[in-house]
Parts: C-alpha cells; sequence; structure tokens
C-alpha cells in the first residue's frame, strides 16, 4: 500500500490543478468566455452537452453506489442469488431508448446551428450590403482583403462591432484553420476550395476585452504552426469606416535622415515582396499600417528591438518562413534605418 500511496497523492494533486486550469482564460482567447451570436451559441452547445454528460455521469453513479450497498456480501448469503435481468425487454428498452433521447435533445439544436452558422447568402446579396473579408492564410501569416473596399492588410483584422462579418476562407500553401476563440469555432483554409461563414462581435463585450482579441491557426501546418497567430481589433462601424479611408488614400512621407535611408534599403530589398499600399496584394505581409499593428511576426511585441531581432533573424522567432535567406546581411547601420523606416509606415 505505501508503493501506491504517493502516486495516488500525485495524481490527486494534478486532477485537482486540471480541474481549476480548464477555468483559465482570458477574455481575448477563451472559449470560454464569448463575445458574439457564434460564439453564444456555441457555449449553449457546451453547456447543454456538459450539462446531459453530467446527469449521465450522476445518475450511473448513484446507481452503482447503490447496486454496491444492495448487494454486497453479507453472513449468511453466501448461498443466495440475485434475481437475474438477463433477457429483460423492459431493461433493455430503457438502456436503449434513453441514449437515443438524450443523443436528440443535442442533435437538434446541433443541426439547427450548424445550418444557421453556414447561412451566408446574405454577401452574394447586394442589397444587403454585408460586410466580405476574404482570408488567405499563408505560411505562417494572413492576408485579409475587403473586396467591397478595395483594402488588403495582414496580421492585424481591423472589423466592426455589432453586425456580422463574412469571411471567404483559402490558404495558398497548405491547409491551415481560421480561429478566434472568442467569437466562434474554427474553419479550415484548403488550397483547391473557398470555405465561408460568419462572425460577429457585441460592442460592450468587445469592449470589456479591450477590443483586441487573438487568432490562432488550430490545423498543424509546419514548424511554426503554434506561432502563426494574428489580432482581431473591434472598432464602432464610424471608426471602421474612418479607417477604411485612411487604408484607401494611405501615403507614407519619411520624418527622419534615417528613415529616408531605411525607405532606400527597403525599395532595393524588400518592395519585391512586401506592399506598401493599402490597396495592394503581395507574396508577402502588406505592410501598409505596420507601424500602427501590435504585434512583429504575430507574436513579439510591437518595439523597435523586436523589430530589428526580426530582421537580423527570422528564423528564430518563425522557424521554416519564407523571409529567411531572401535578401542580404543587412549591417548595424542598414538595420537601423530599416526599423526606423518601417516604424514609421503608420495611417496617420
Amino acid at each position: 500500500m505505501k508503493r501506491w500511496l504517493p502516486n495516488l497523492r500525485v495524481f490527486s494533486l494534478f486532477s485537482v490543478l486540471a480541474l481549476f486550469l480548464a477555468g483559465c482564460g482570458k477574455p481575448y482567447l477563451s472559449a470560454l468566455q464569448p463575445v458574439g451570436e457564434v460564439a453564444d451559441m456555441q457555449m449553449s452547445l457546451i453547456l447543454l452537452s456538459t450539462a446531459i454528460m453530467t446527469i449521465v455521469v450522476v445518475v450511473v453513479s448513484i446507481i452503482f453506489v447503490y447496486v454496491v450497498v444492495k448487494f454486497r456480501k453479507r453472513k449468511g448469503d453466501e448461498d443466495f442469488i440475485p434475481k437475474q435481468v438477463e433477457g429483460s425487454h423492459k431493461l433493455e428498452v430503457i438502456w436503449t431508448v434513453i441514449p437515443i433521447l438524450l443523443l436528440l435533445i443535442l442533435a437538434v439544436p446541433t443541426v439547427s446551428y450548424t445550418f444557421k452558422l453556414a447561412d451566408v447568402e446574405a454577401m452574394h446579396n447586394e442589397e444587403e450590403d454585408a460586410l466580405v473579408v476574404d482570408v488567405t492564410a499563408h505560411l505562417y501569416w494572413w492576408e485579409f482583403e475587403y473586396p467591397g473596399y478595395g483594402v488588403v492588410t495582414s496580421q492585424d483584422l481591423v472589423v466592426p462591432t455589432d453586425e456580422r462579418i463574412y469571411f471567404n476562407l483559402i490558404a495558398s500553401d497548405v491547409k491551415h484553420s481560421f480561429w478566434i476563440p472568442s467569437a466562434g469555432g474554427k474553419l479550415d483554409t484548403n488550397t483547391d476550395n473557398v470555405n465561408s461563414f460568419w462572425l460577429s462581435f457585441d460592442s460592450k463585450r468587445a469592449e470589456e476585452a479591450g477590443n483586441l482579441f487573438y487568432g490562432k491557426c488550430a490545423e498543424l501546418c509546419g514548424p511554426s504552426h503554434a506561432l502563426m497567430d494574428f489580432k482581431v481589433q473591434t472598432v464602432s462601424r464610424a471608426e471602421f469606416d474612418q479607417w477604411i479611408e485612411k487604408m484607401q488614400n494611405v501615403e507614407h512621407a519619411t520624418t527622419t535622415d534615417l528613415a529616408q535611408a531605411g525607405e532606400e534599403i527597403f525599395a532595393q530589398s524588400c518592395i519585391g515582396c512586401h506592399a506598401i499600399s493599402g490597396d495592394a496584394s503581395s507574396i508577402a505581409p502588406n505592410l501598409a499600417n505596420f507601424g500602427d499593428r501590435s504585434r512583429i511576426a504575430g507574436i513579439l511585441e510591437h518595439t523597435p528591438e523586436n523589430l530589428r531581432l526580426w530582421l537580423e533573424d527570422p528564423d528564430s522567432v518563425k522557424p521554416a518562413n519564407k523571409m529567411t535567406g531572401t535578401y542580404g546581411e543587412l549591417n548595424p547601420d542598414e538595420l537601423d534605418a530599416l526599423v526606423e523606416y518601417l516604424m514609421d509606415l503608420k495611417l496617420e
């Protein structure tokens, strides 16, 4: 007994920790803290399935304890044989019908929500004036295009609150999966077909979360799969319209000699892959509003020091990314100039 007692204690400790950690989460990155209509529906299904599971476990546990106590071996009853119920049609019907009823209780809202969440007819109806975002997943970054406005950006998705946003999802290289945990479930991005769905963000709950949410790739896609993050910035409709107008008319002007030198380096080494116009697609992330973003490479805090780290050695930040080795080495002065220029790429 003494041998397995320590193992039991360790198991109990980790079980308790797992129970408490399961409730941990931030409003910007937790499926258990919904911020929109889709997330609310999916949360209701989570609660319903959890309730059904809990009821089943409790009922089975009660029956188990009852049977163990009632039919335990007693002194003088060694030869007593309880009534056998093998072949009882009544019991067979009961334990067949009950699971079917439980499955129906779960299936009806699940099927209903599935069809509702897959309804993207509004994005094809010109009278609806729906906001559509075309999402393209790359190794290991995200491109967002607003076809109704002629705007292209990357890594930071900007959306208005209190309305449905319709997404067309596709991948440029391998399968990825688009997921904003706080807003709704994940959906695959494939290379050979477009998947579509919609999400929404409640303005009040979005404000409580700081109007910034984390998005993830939820499909194993390579060495930097876990680092393939993006951010979602939620704003009012009026602020969104202002942002669109700025992206449509973005013009960058260098304010220092160092930034001017960085612009020249960018024109020689980077412009072939990166666009700095708000309406241009490119084979690498669009940098029109790079200076306004919340993260560098989707994961690093947006500081000049981290940008320099990324430019010096991209592979140390995101292994197997396509930027590594695509340009010659820059000396320290050139790095300083390029960092100055890139941090200056803002809409204001």
